[in-house]
């Protein structure tokens, strides 16, 4: 009890100064990311990766050469070389968020064309309410720009720091149930690509969609990257307007019945879900008069730029009650952490930018409400200050599950969630130190590759190891949500997130993938830009999963034998508590002592 004690102890006084050093550095200047490709002779023999700096595997993605266009010209010069080649071919942007291996060409020779010069707003139509981009600008900048022409693109990510064809080739949204939903993609109304060709054509072809292809629109619309490289996006913007927010934390128990309801409700409303503490944080935000005063802003505190010493005592938190199974720890840690993040209104402002939360409601204009990331602003200071996750530091080391599940189903999922939490109290601490869930709203979509039916995304970050072998806290319980949510309820998985088991038999989930396909065959008959990560990610080779020792540790595999899992520290391979279907590693102190003693009589 008093190891227990002491580090109890530990952990508040560490996350006490992790917090007191946030509060320090808000509205410093950050460390920008690094790109995500590195050459070693100029513009050959390279390694790509994503912002987090390792890929689900861990396995390092190769390319002969990058190329870098600035024009469309440019662009199609590149598409044509790799097409009169054969060569392999991704696209690549600025930031590289997917966490999945989309932008991983086969083999080693593999050209890689990075977006990050594609970089210009090409024309804004106020009378018709369009913005044409080319496919580099960031959300960010559409944003800032189309608001000084008095214009919104209503629904969009919370984080800016995504490129429009990046999140449109993995169907990054917002939250709504209203209008056309909460995906960038349902506000493009044209689009032009570059897709390989024959000799005839110059080997690569210019393709301008609009709604009058319906078809390859759709399959455009979200791509994972491969039918070609977009050039340019025309999306439809509206009339700048101001909102009203309010956060309300409530307790858990109607929560099931609560978020199947409040969405049609409230036109931009989400819920964050603390399932440990049994509470709920619902965000009640809607559209007001342009004429209701107030200028707020909502700069998200866990976007800002941090401290790189902050997040070296977080992560060294995090390792320690890991390794000495310090549930009560990371439990002490989740209540600070909510608490001071909901006593500073999460990083809102209720006028201009003076950074002060005085209470609810805030009111501002859409542009300085819907999406944040501060943490990408230049200027280098020697990595003093970071976003959280850049993987120079000893920052944030995490996987990320995130799935839709229908509205029809949510409840049930809720309450199975529940369920667990009250077989182990404890168990989703972790999870809750990184914010909790988040759940936001999305709708059906036209695009083959996009949702459904309307539907609420869970979005799940969890401490992950730097030993790909080694147990987590609770692995079994966050294993077993991950599977009732995407096998159970049939949930999509996010196409730019998740581990790798997340991704198996999902595009039978998609009533048009056929119809997808059929679009890649026509544009891209050679398979140039796709490789073999995104052949099974279509149903196209078998291979998602990888059957191999420990391999259920990562989310490579659904273990199926206790070697899946690590049996030499405890962990084997069980049916789930609540979902018998479910196949978890379980810690199992007794097997481990039984067998340890064996081996001591031998």
């Amino acid at each position: 009890m008093h190891g227990e004690q002491i580090n109890t102890f530990n952990t508040k006084k560490m996350k006490s100064s992790l917090i007191l050093l946030f509060m320090i550095c808000g509205g410093v200047i950050a460390t920008p990311p690094e790109d995500p490709i590195r050459c070693s002779s100029k513009n050959t023999d390279c390694t790509i990766t994503n912002t987090y700096g390792v890929f689900p595997d861990r396995s390092i993605c190769h390319a002969g050469e990058v190329m870098y266009p600035n024009t469309e010209e440019e662009l199609i010069s590149a598409v044509a070389s790799a097409s009169k080649n054969k060569r392999k071919v991704k696209a690549a942007t600025r930031f590289s968020h997917s966490i999945p291996k989309l932008v991983c060409p086969d083999g080693e020779n593999g050209l890689l064309i990075s977006t990050k010069n594609l970089n210009k707003i090409l024309k804004i139509d106020k009378e018709a309410r369009t913005m044409t981009v080319q496919s580099g600008v960031s959300l960010r900048e559409i944003i800032s720009k189309g608001a000084e022409a008095g214009l919104a693109l209503p629904y969009t990510p919370y984080w800016w720091g995504l490129t429009i064809g990046g999140l449109m080739g993995t169907g990054a949204h917002g939250s709504t149930l209203w209008g056309k939903g909460s995906a960038v993609h349902e506000y493009v109304v044209e689009l032009r690509i570059v897709t390989p060709a024959g000799p005839e054509d110059g080997y690569a072809k210019v393709r301008n969609l609009d709604e009058s292809h319906q078809q390859h629109l759709n399959a455009a619309r979200v791509s994972l990257g491969v039918l070609g490289v977009i050039s340019q996006v025309t999306l439809k913007l509206e009339p700048l307007f101001k909102r009203s927010l309010t956060y309300l934390t409530k307790d858990d128990s109607d929560l099931g019945d609560e978020l199947v309801t409040f969405g049609r409700k409230h036109e931009f409303a989400d819920v964050t879900w603390y399932p440990s503490q049994q509470k709920a944080v619902y965000r009640i935000d809607d559209r007001v008069s342009i004429n209701k005063s107030g200028n707020g802003l909502y700069d998200f505190f866990p976007f800002r730029p941090t401290l790189s010493a902050a997040l070296t005592v977080v992560r060294a938190t995090e390792e320690l009650q890991e390794a000495t199974r310090d549930a009560n720890g990371k439990c002490v840690g989740a209540k600070l952490i909510t608490a001071t993040l909901s006593g500073i209104g999460y990083g809102l402002s209720n006028n201009d930018d003076k950074g002060i939360f005085l209470g609810y409601p805030i009111v501002g204009f859409s542009n300085r409400m819907q999406a944040s990331g501060t943490c990408l602003d230049s200027l280098n200071d020697g990595l003093i200050t970071a976003c959280p996750w850049d993987s120079r530091i000893k920052g944030e080391f995490f996987h990320q599950t995130a799935f839709s599940i229908p509205l029809s189903a949510v409840k049930n999922f809720i309450e199975d969630v529940q369920k667990l939490v009250e077989l182990e109290p404890k168990s989703l601490c972790g999870l809750e130190t990184a914010n909790g869930i988040l759940m936001r709203y999305v709708t059906a979509s036209s695009a083959y590759l996009g949702k459904s039916e309307d539907a609420v995304d869970f979005d799940i970050t969890y401490y992950r190891s730097k030993d790909p072998l080694a147990p987590r806290l609770f692995q079994d319980i966050l294993e077993e949500i991950e599977q009732i949510g995407l096998f159970k309820y049939g949930g999509l998985p996010h196409w730019g997130k998740n581990r790798n088991l997340a991704f198996l038999g999902a595009i039978k989930k998609y009533h048009n993938a056929d119809k997808f396909l059929k679009v890649k065959e026509e544009y891209d008959p050679q398979g140039l830009f796709s490789s073999l990560w995104t052949d099974q990610m279509l149903g196209l080779q078998e291979g998602v999963t990888i059957l191999k020792d420990g391999c259920a540790m990562e989310g490579m595999c659904i273990c199926s034998q206790d070697s899946h899992c690590a049996p030499k520290k405890g962990y084997f391979c069980r049916p789930g508590r609540i979902y018998k279907e479910a196949r978890v590693c379980t810690r199992d102190v007794k097997k481990t002592k039984e067998a340890d003693d064996v081996k001591d009589e031998l």
